[in-house]
């Protein structure tokens, strides 16, 4: 892995991040990262969504990064083993406030 990049590139590098650490806790929740508007070329929010679940739930702060951390750490082994524990705490938290399975009589 490596540092560095402009703002879209490492905006990519941190879905695809995300999106593979929140799968390793259930193939159906997705990574949502905001990076438009006020956030352009300066941070990122983080928000998961499983269904019509998101998490943190709108209205809440997402997970906040900034661009400049991001891009300085994602070539450093333990910030992303601390990212990637972060996320999953958050799809974990997101996949227990599934309703319980209909089940079929």
């Amino acid at each position: 892995m490596f540092s560095g990049g402009d703002y879209a590139e490492v905006a990519r590098w941190l879905a695809n991040f995300v999106t593979s650490h929140a799968k390793r806790e259930n193939p159906r929740v997705e990574a949502i990262v905001e990076a438009e508007g006020e956030r352009e070329g300066r941070s990122y929010g983080v928000r998961l969504r499983r269904e019509a679940r998101v998490a943190p739930p709108p209205g809440a702060p997402p997970l906040e990064l900034d661009f400049a951390d991001v891009s300085l750490h994602r070539g450093d082994m333990a910030w992303c083993d601390a990212l990637a524990r972060r996320v999953r705490e958050l799809a974990r938290a997101l996949i227990a406030e599934a309703p319980a399975a209909r089940r079929s009589a």
